[in-house]
C-alpha cells in the first residue's frame, strides 16, 4: 500500500467530499432529532474516542495510515495524510454542541454545518478574489450568510419561533452561521470551530429576543 497516493489539496472543489460532509452531517442531525439526548451524547462521545484513538494510531503506524488512505483517499485532503482528518473535528465538534446546547440551537448549527460550510467552501474557491481572513474570502463568506439566512428563516418559520421577529433573527442567525464559517481560531478545524461558535451565537440570539 502506497502512502505516496495523491491527494486532493485544499483548494480543489472536491466534490465527492462536499456531498459526503453534506450527506454525513443531516444524517447526524436526523438521528440526533429522534434521541434522546443522553443517548446522543454517548454515541458521540464513543465515537469520537474511537476517531480521536484512530487518527493517533494512523498517524503513528505507517501500514495503518497506508490502508486507511487506501480505503478513504478519495474523501480526503492532502494536509490530512499525517494530521487528523476533518471528520474528526467534525465529531468533537458536533459532541460539544450537543453537549452544551439546547435542542433547537443544535439542530440549526448541525444544518449550518452541513450547507453553509460546503456552500461557502464551494464560492470562495470558484468565485473568492477578495480574501478576509487567510484562505477565507468574501464570496465565501456572503454565500455562508445567505445559505444561514435562509436555512434560519426556514427554520423559525417551521417551528413557530420568534415569527414577531423573524427578519431580524433571520438576519442575525446568518451573520452568526457565516461569521463562525470565516473567523480563524488558531489552527482548529471549521468542521469544529462552525458548530460551536455558530451555537452559542445562535443561544444568544434566542435569549435577547425570547427563542426560548
Amino acid at each position: 500500500m502506497n502512502l505516496a497516493l495523491p491527494l486532493r489539496p485544499r483548494n480543489d472543489l472536491h466534490f465527492a467530499r462536499k456531498f459526503f460532509h453534506f450527506v454525513g452531517v443531516v444524517f447526524l442531525a436526523v438521528c440526533y432529532h429522534n434521541m434522546a439526548r443522553e443517548t446522543a451524547l454517548l454515541i458521540l462521545s464513543m465515537t469520537a474516542l474511537a476517531t480521536i484513538a484512530l487518527d493517533i494510531l494512523r498517524v503513528r503506524v505507517g501500514s495503518l495510515n497506508a490502508f486507511i488512505l487506501s480505503v478513504f483517499g478519495p474523501l480526503m485532503r492532502e494536509h490530512e495524510r499525517t494530521k487528523w482528518t476533518g471528520f474528526t473535528y467534525l465529531i468533537v465538534g458536533v459532541l460539544f454542541t450537543v453537549a452544551l446546547f439546547p435542542k433547537h440551537i443544535v439542530n440549526m448549527a448541525l444544518l449550518f454545518l452541513a450547507i453553509a460550510d460546503p456552500t461557502a467552501s464551494y464560492f470562495g474557491i470558484r468565485f473568492g478574489k477578495d480574501k478576509l481572513f487567510g484562505r477565507k474570502s468574501l464570496q465565501g463568506s456572503l454565500a455562508a450568510f445567505f445559505a444561514c439566512t435562509l436555512v434560519s428563516i426556514v427554520y423559525y418559520v417551521a417551528h413557530r419561533l420568534m415569527l414577531n421577529r423573524l427578519l431580524i433573527v433571520g438576519i442575525l442567525s446568518g451573520l452568526a452561521g457565516a461569521f463562525a464559517e470565516a473567523v480563524p481560531l488558531g489552527r482548529l478545524d471549521d468542521n469544529l470551530v462552525l458548530p460551536v461558535l455558530s451555537s452559542a451565537q445562535l443561544w444568544l440570539i434566542f435569549y435577547v429576543f425570547g427563542g426560548f
